[in-house]
């Protein structure tokens, strides 16, 4: 059952939302009784909030005509929630454009009252994070609102669009989901210009326009998997594929699970990657504590060969020998 405040705040709530309710249609909101609601309006009256009843049929209860609400009336609980999520949002990179999380957050600080105000600033001033801060790529709030929208409305939405090689081009796209991933978002849908499935990065989306068309998903469309399988399989020089002789659980726990493909298989974990450089590539298996087997490229051995000699030398090096 909720707390009485919370009912209190929630009827108030009702009554700024609606010009007029019967204290049945109350009641049945507050999942309680008539007398309560009248009990209730008692409480908003004696904070000096102008709550009007008109009597008959068509009778009920509103807020007095011309009263303007306060800006906030959060419960404790509430005001915990919306800070957290403000400062996680900014931790993570989830910030759109402009500042918002910054700016709202002063303001819900500045008309919250003293006695909760100040804990609160305790916590975003103390709060640690055991996630690093992600440089989140923010795109523009109406960019990410439209393609919300039109996923959730299946419709199809006109883009105007910026590639990494800063080639621009005007699409139409049947957004299938919205997804946020490591400090970026991304839209997933089929791409009408190139008829496939694809994947773009919001913040390289200037405009979004609605079509009058609209679209349907595939059955069972997983937008999270799209994406981080899409990344995993990214435009890099080297495909890579090496067996790792150990738990799949544990090198689960040690890989990045958005640039890599891990399968079980009876030797041990298979593990299917694309890198750019071969040499972060053989840093990576040569931090783990278990075997592996090298099945592609062969260059991946030459440079485990280049990263030996290199720990070597530097385990052979005395202090001596540094230059004075």
């Amino acid at each position: 059952m909720s707390h009485p405040l919370t009912r209190v705040l929630t009827l108030l709530e009702l009554l700024q939302s609606n010009a007029r309710l019967t204290g049945a249609e109350l009641a049945d909101r507050l999942d309680t009784d008539v007398r309560t609601v009248r009990r209730y309006i008692s409480h908003l009256r004696d904070l000096g909030i102008p709550v009007e009843a008109e009597r008959g049929r068509h009778g009920g209860y509103r807020l007095a005509r011309g009263y303007r609400m306060p800006p906030l009336v959060l419960t404790n609980d509430e005001a915990l929630a919306v800070v957290l999520g403000l400062l996680a949002a900014e931790r993570l990179g989830m910030g759109t454009a402009a500042p918002a999380s910054a700016g709202a957050l002063a303001k819900i600080e500045r008309v919250l009252p003293h006695a909760l105000r100040e804990p609160l600033a305790a916590m975003r001033d103390t709060l640690s994070f055991t996630a690093d801060a992600v440089i989140g790529q923010a795109p523009g709030t109406g960019v990410l609102l439209a393609l919300a929208q039109a996923s959730r409305a299946r419709t199809t939405v006109a883009i105007s669009h910026r590639s990494w090689r800063r080639e621009h081009t005007e699409r139409d796209i049947d957004p299938y989901g919205v997804v946020f991933h490591t400090g970026r978002w991304y839209v997933v849908g089929h791409d009408h210009l190139r008829d496939s499935l694809r994947t773009f990065r919001i913040d390289r989306i200037a405009s979004v326009t609605p079509r009058a068309d609209g679209f349907t998903a595939p059955d069972g469309f997983d937008s999270v998997a799209h994406l981080t399988s899409t990344l995993a399989q990214g435009p890099y020089r080297w495909r890579v594929e090496v067996t790792i002789h150990g738990p799949l659980d544990e090198i689960a726990r040690r890989l990045p699970g958005s640039a890599v493909t891990l399968t079980a298989r009876p030797t041990g974990v298979l593990l299917h990657t694309r890198a750019e450089r071969l040499d972060g590539m053989a840093h990576l298996l040569a931090s783990l504590e278990w075997p592996f087997t090298i099945h592609q490229p062969d260059e991946l051995r030459q440079a485990l060969k280049n990263l030996a000699d290199q720990l070597t030398a530097a385990a052979r090096r005395r202090p001596e020998e540094l230059p004075q």
